[in-house]
Order: structure tokens, then C-alpha cells, then sequence
């Protein structure tokens, strides 16, 4: 049962991921939408929480909220910035990620078992990573938004593991969630309050095109597959290793490929065919390692 709800938490952080990459080609104030996204997992949150009569039983629930409401702040902003200034395909491999350290990371935490299929999964992707990276010619100078995509990557094998570990505990899903949208909100609207101060001081010009108002109802739409996303994952989590889970989840890097292939028109070389090729199966094998 854990692989359907991880299959569902791909498609919705896909979706997620697709609109990310066209609000960030907009002259939006990032903060402002992504203060949306954040707020609308908070009051569904909020509002589960209190029907269902769920709550915080230990100060360890809280601080795992806290936690990752801290690291999806960071993984969120990346992901975005990592977009408007990157190209689509380049980010989303780089940013599917997450089980490459998430499943590392639970073999030294909870001695879950590290496999040699796993191991043969590391190597394909980390042999997908440099033909991409050969491919595009990223260095330390030329980056192309790469560096944006990894901090992602990290932030969001960061909230996997804390993920895990509040189902570890037991915790309730909503209490958790209330939590971590709550403290993302908090972060993303004080980081847009101070930014408006400094934005004032500029020319007219540099203001957003688009109204704080349309911006922040953007991010409330797209806010709704970012809480369906953690719903899922959560719920899988529950059931499922952390490797695997996450594995399956980085699978939302298909959907957004399948966009910028289709609709953005973005061209492959054969090296990033076969660097984009190498980095899938080696999710692949992950996802199918038990």
C-alpha cells in the first residue's frame, strides 16, 4: 500500500513541480506566492487537525514540525530559484535527488539495510549526474542554477528523513503539518515584509508585475498539491522504508521532464539523453530494491 501513496506524492509534487517552473518565468514576488502555498497547507492543516482531534503529544512532535517547516522554507525557495534560472530538465533531475542521501542516511540512523542493488543505483546516478554535468558544461563559474537544484535536493532529503522519523514516533500527520506550514508561512511572509522595505527603495520598476493579491491566490492553488504531496508522503512513510519511499517519490521528476520536453520545447543532447537516462534508472533501481 505504501508504493500507491508514494506514487500519489509523485504526481502531486510533480504537479507542483510544473508549476513552480511557470510562476518562476513570471514577474512575481516569489515570497508572496510561495507565502500562499504554504498558508493554504496551514489552514487545511489546521482545520484537519481540530476535526480529527489531533495534537502534540511530546515536545519531540514539535520540534519535528518546527524542523521542517524550517527545511521546507529552504527546499521550496531553492526549487524555485532553481527554475527561474535554470533550465527545467537540469533542475528537476538534480532536485529528484533526495533518496540518494535518504537512503545513506537511514542506513546510519535506523540500520535500514543497504543493499548492493541499492549501492548499483548510487553509481548509475551518480555516473547520470557528471554526464549531465559534462553536458552542460557546469563548472564553479558556470553553474546554470545547478547549485539551486542540489541545495533542493539536500532540503528535501533533509524533510524526507524528519518525515520518517515523526512517523516513527507516532506522531499525528495533521499536528505535524500544521506545524510545518505554520513555521513556512511565518518565514516566507516575514522574508517578503523585509524584501518590500528594500524594494521600495528602488525605481517603480522593479516592483512585481503581477499584485500581491493575484500572487499570493497563485500560491494558494498551487499550495493545494504541495499539502496533497505531504499527505501522501506521510501517509506512505508510515508504512514504507525511507529509502524506497523516497525513491518512488522522486519519480515527480518524469512529469516535470514530460512538461519541458512538450510544452517549453527544451531540446536534449545526446549526452544529457543519456545522463537524464542513467539518473532514472539509477532512481529505478532504488524504487525496485528491497
Amino acid at each position: 500500500m505504501w508504493i500507491i501513496y508514494a506514487l500519489l506524492a509523485a504526481l502531486f509534487f510533480g504537479m507542483r513541480g510544473i508549476m513552480y517552473q511557470w510562476t518562476s518565468q513570471k514577474d512575481i514576488n516569489r515570497n508572496v506566492m510561495l507565502f500562499g502555498v504554504f498558508f493554504v497547507g496551514f489552514v487545511i492543516s489546521s482545520v484537519a487537525m481540530y476535526v480529527l482531534n489531533q495534537q502534540w503529544y511530546a515536545w519531540t512532535d514539535i520540534c519535528i514540525g518546527l524542523l521542517l517547516g524550517g527545511g521546507s522554507f529552504a527546499s521550496n525557495a531553492a526549487l524555485h530559484k532553481g527554475f527561474s534560472v535554470g533550465k527545467a530538465s537540469l533542475i528537476s533531475i538534480l532536485s529528484g535527488l533526495p533518496p540518494l542521501f535518504v537512503v545513506l542516511l537511514a542506513f546510519l540512523l535506523w540500520d535500514e539495510t543497504l543493499t548492493t542493488q541499492q549501492f548499483i543505483g548510487f553509481v548509475v546516478i551518480f555516473v547520470g549526474l557528471y554526464t549531465i554535468r559534462y553536458s552542460n558544461d557546469i563548472s564553479l563559474r558556470n553553474l546554470q542554477g545547478a547549485q539551486w537544484g542540489l541545495l533542493a535536493a539536500l532540503f528535501f532529503a533533509f524533510n524526507d528523513l524528519l518525515g520518517k522519523q515523526s512517523t516513527r514516533l507516532d506522531a499525528d500527520m495533521f499536528a505535524t503539518l500544521t506545524l510545518m506550514f505554520g513555521v513556512g508561512s511565518c518565514l516566507f511572509a516575514f522574508s517578503w515584509l523585509k524584501n518590500r522595505k528594500v524594494t521600495a527603495r528602488n525605481v517603480e520598476g522593479a516592483r512585481p508585475h503581477w499584485s500581491n493579491i493575484r500572487t499570493f491566490s497563485c500560491g494558494l492553488v498551487i499550495g493545494l498539491t504541495n499539502v496533497a504531496g505531504m499527505m501522501a508522503i506521510l501517509s506512505a512513510f508510515a508504512l514504507g522504508a525511507a529509502g524506497l519511499v523516497s525513491a518512488v517519490a522522486a519519480m515527480n521528476i518524469l512529469i516535470v521532464l514530460l512538461y519541458s520536453r512538450i510544452f517549453l520545447k527544451e531540446s536534449f543532447s545526446r549526452q544529457e539523453v543519456l545522463g537524464i537516462s542513467a539518473a532514472l534508472i539509477g532512481i529505478l533501481i532504488l524504487r525496485l530494491s528491497q
